[in-house]
């Protein structure tokens, strides 16, 4: 996440929930929170009071720590949602799904978000043929988007060709082995994605 630098499996801890900050260790016993399903800290066990306000709060941080966005970037893409036709907080989440980070983790080519904006700035992919290293990219329908052909011999571009065989990625993308490229074929929809969000508290809170 930008500028952060602390364990990010704080993060998760303190949202209470899996964010799958860290790849593949995410998914063993190794994992923050199958060893202290709580808040880090001093005071972390104690059970505190919640507000309807707390409970917004809580809701959008764990959002924009899933992608990894801050603050004013969250805004942003919030304002961007609400002025779309539509529904606001599906909006939004379309709009932080098909971002360039978000779409590379998504497809399997990077074991986290993380790694796939490190991968993107260091222009290992391409979008529609040309070289984007812009992780907050925003995909449209029809994008192609694929590693760059010197990079293909890289470690962590041959590491993700060979998870994209066994990973199973969504319906709105498709990847096409024989030449190596990702295809957005559809603008994803809210079923699409599975992680336990409840955006409208998101709508809720910054409506007040």
């Amino acid at each position: 996440m930008a500028r952060y630098t602390d364990s990010v499996c704080r993060l998760c801890r303190r949202e209470g929930i899996k964010l799958f900050l860290k790849a593949t260790r995410c998914e063993t016993a190794k994992c923050a929170i199958e060893k202290r399903a709580y808040a880090p800290g001093q005071h972390g066990q104690r059970r505190k009071k919640v507000t309807e306000y707390g409970i917004q709060l809580r809701e959008k941080q764990k959002v924009r720590r899933v992608y990894g966005v801050l603050e004013k970037q969250f805004r942003k893409y919030f304002a961007i949602a609400d002025r779309k036709k539509g529904v606001t907080g599906e909006n939004l989440l379309q709009n932080l799904e098909l971002r360039f980070d978000n779409v590379i983790y998504r497809m399997g080519l990077a074991g986290s978000r993380n790694l796939a904006r490190q991968l993107i700035r260091h222009n290992f992919f391409l979008i529609n043929g040309k070289r984007v290293n812009i992780p907050s990219y925003i995909l449209k329908k029809g994008d192609v988007f694929e590693p760059a052909e010197k990079k293909l011999s890289k470690y962590p571009i041959k590491t993700g060709l060979d998870n994209v065989r066994n990973h199973s990625f969504p319906q709105w993308l498709a990847f096409d082995q024989e030449k190596n490229q990702g295809l957005v074929q559809s603008l994803p929809m809210r079923e699409d994605i599975t992680l336990p969000i409840e955006e409208q508290l998101i709508v809720e809170l910054y409506s007040r």
